[in-house]
């Protein structure tokens, strides 16, 4: 039987998978072995009329090793 854990972060980027991407890249410099990644809410940042950044706030899924 295995633990999972999750975090949630917030992450933006120029698209919604360069957000996801960045999410990823950035949790597993401190956690070990993601499995899931569950996108909850999506954003554009405006500035001047126009979407310049994507923010998405997830929950990262990772197995706690025993």
């Amino acid at each position: 039987m295995s633990i999972v854990k999750v975090i949630e972060v917030i992450s933006e980027g120029k698209t919604v998978d360069e957000a996801i991407q960045a999410a990823v890249k950035e949790a597993s410099k401190t956690v070990e072995m993601i499995r899931q990644i569950n996108v909850e809410h999506i954003e554009g940042i405006v500035e001047k009329n126009k979407v310049t950044k994507i923010r998405v706030n997830a929950k990262i899924s990772f197995v706690v090793e025993k």
